[in-house]
């Protein structure tokens, strides 16, 4: 664990949760497993305060549990899963995408919360859907719930693991901890509700119209009619996502290196194999020229034999994305996934060469890869670059660790002038290298957009308090001279101030997100790697 990691995971559990779940978080990511007690003790936090923390690390799926020997339970933080917050942007997104606005608020309230029912998701989504209708208008809860099971059956969503029910008759002692376990078969299973009702405002007529507080008569409707899925939580199933990022990534390199039908056959290969081909597979199942022609697009027009020589261009292209695996059905093919992730780490490795060091160096990197062991006299003369120069650049990279230097001795003395020395890439460091600088990044964007709205936090509460007196006063109906007096209470210094910070804060909120795309190439790819040796 380095220490942009830490500083990071840091950030994101303070901006998230707050100082005692962040300094109880970082503190396990430091120390590694720790008992309850020890974690108190250590960080000088109140036994209480530790347990509250932990229940909401735990519940975000941020902290496991172990029970050890002599029935000890010690805790474990995940700096991976910490991390996966800076992509939940991007998670809520593509949802909206794929399934639009009724998913995307189904797993914002999933993400927020970490584990809810289908039915409490399902009643929070169609409240806030009815909040953003015009008036007289609801959201159906059938709807919703629809949208949830369209979710699930894609395996965006998953159940959680729950703890094994234990009959009366069984001697002994309780365990010290639950033990959460989970059919593989029920892991995507919905169960059957009938949520019969409607969206509800947060200001209905009917809901003032009876004398009875809210709260009360919600009390008094729950004890009354038991919740239908009452245990069965869900959650965000994060490599299904992670598997869909890969899939479009993939699609998109092809489009730029073919066409677009090109990447509409890879599409297609994806989509037919998304549920069947595990995230961590490296490589996909085999389709048969056959069955890829009847899955394609309804607007794709293309014959037979087209399909067949675009797939025997696919699987001749120089890169390997895709691979012939056998001739029945018309030719079997297969997405060799695992070298689809190294092209694209590489592409990502070229691309911060030449924005950093210029395009010749970025030839001289593609070289040394290419050829996998030079000498300095052979780049300069492949290269086509004066020997200062290239020197100065090979000098350059060496340093920065994009790439390596291998000694080879012809004599046991190691004597310079009896020795080889070959350049070589590996590409595995270089891509761990950059995935480092990348975290340091983000924590560096974080702090900065902390410090632009801390700077400004006066101006923001003070424009906050405007717009609520205009939203209040336009809601009772006040006249045009009257708001627009209000709106002059901010002056033309400060909006223009609050215009900067806006501009400022987006861009650095968008960075936060580029840099995520890369971190997330080279995770996979060096996840997928790591798998393979």
């Amino acid at each position: 664990m380095t220490q942009a990691e830490i500083k990071l995971c840091s950030l994101l559990l303070q901006e998230h949760f707050g100082e005692i779940v962040e300094k109880i978080g970082v503190h396990l990511i430091r120390t590694g497993s720790q008992p309850l007690r020890v974690i108190a003790h250590d960080t000088g936090t109140s036994l209480d305060q530790v347990k509250k923390a932990l229940c909401v690390l735990i519940h975000h799926n941020l902290v496991l549990y172990r029970v050890h020997k002599r029935s000890v339970v010690e805790y474990e933080a995940q700096c991976s899963r910490v991390l996966r917050m800076l992509r939940y942007p991007r998670y809520i997104y593509t949802t909206k995408t794929l399934y639009s606005d009724t998913g995307e608020l189904i797993v914002e309230e999933l993400l927020l919360n970490g584990k809810m029912t289908m039915s409490a998701v399902v009643k929070k989504v169609a409240d806030r859907l009815t909040e953003t209708m015009e008036d007289g208008k609801t959201m159906d809860y059938a709807e919703v719930s629809n949208a949830f099971v369209r979710l699930a059956d894609t395996h965006f969503l998953q159940r959680c693991p729950l703890a094994p029910a234990t009959g009366s008759s069984d001697p002994g002692p309780p365990p010290p901890a639950p033990t959460l376990v989970i059919n593989e078969k029920d892991m995507y299973l919905v169960p059957k509700l009938s949520l019969i009702g409607k969206g509800k405002r947060r200001r209905s007529s009917d809901e003032d119209a009876s004398g009875e507080p809210k709260a009360k008569k919600t009390k008094y409707t729950d004890n009354k009619e038991p919740i239908p899925d009452d245990g069965i939580y869900w959650q965000v199933n994060l490599d299904r996502f992670h598997q869909h990022f890969r899939d479009q990534a993939i699609v998109s390199a092809v489009a730029n290196r073919m066409d677009q039908t090109s990447s509409e056959i890879v599409r297609t290969m994806l989509r037919m194999s998304e549920i069947t081909t595990p995230s961590s597979a490296p490589f996909t199942q085999p389709l048969s020229s056959n069955e890829i022609f009847r899955s394609l697009p309804v607007g794709y027009n293309i014959s037979k034999q087209v399909l067949d020589q675009y797939l025997t261009l696919l699987a001749d292209d120089p890169l390997e994305f895709i691979g012939k695996s056998g001739d029945s059905g018309g030719g079997m093919y297969v997405i060799n996934l695992h070298k689809a992730l190294a092209s694209l780490a590489t592409a990502t490795l070229e691309s911060v060469i030449q924005e950093r060091f210029g395009s010749r160096c970025a030839r001289i990197f593609r070289l040394v890869l290419q050829k996998k062991h030079l000498e300095q006299k052979q780049v300069e003369d492949f290269a086509m670059i004066p020997a200062k120069e290239a020197k100065d650049m090979l000098y350059k990279m060496l340093s920065e660790n994009f790439i390596s230097l291998q000694e080879i001795p012809k004599t046991p003395d190691h004597a310079p002038s009896r020795t080889f020395y070959l350049y070589t890439v590996n590409v595995l460091s270089a891509a761990r290298m950059l995935l480092h600088r990348c975290y340091k990044s983000i924590a560096n964007l974080i702090e900065r957009r902390q410090f632009e709205t801390k700077e400004n936090k006066r101006l923001l509460e003070k424009s906050q308090r405007v717009e609520a007196i205009i939203a209040s006063m336009q809601a009772t109906g006040a006249e045009e001279v009257q708001l627009q007096e209000i709106e002059e209470m901010i002056t033309a210094p400060e909006r223009q101030q609050l215009e900067t910070l806006k501009r400022n804060v987006n861009k650095l909120d968008a960075s936060e997100i580029q840099v995520d795309e890369t971190v997330f190439l080279l995770e996979s790819y060096i996840e997928s790697t790591m798998k393979r040796q």
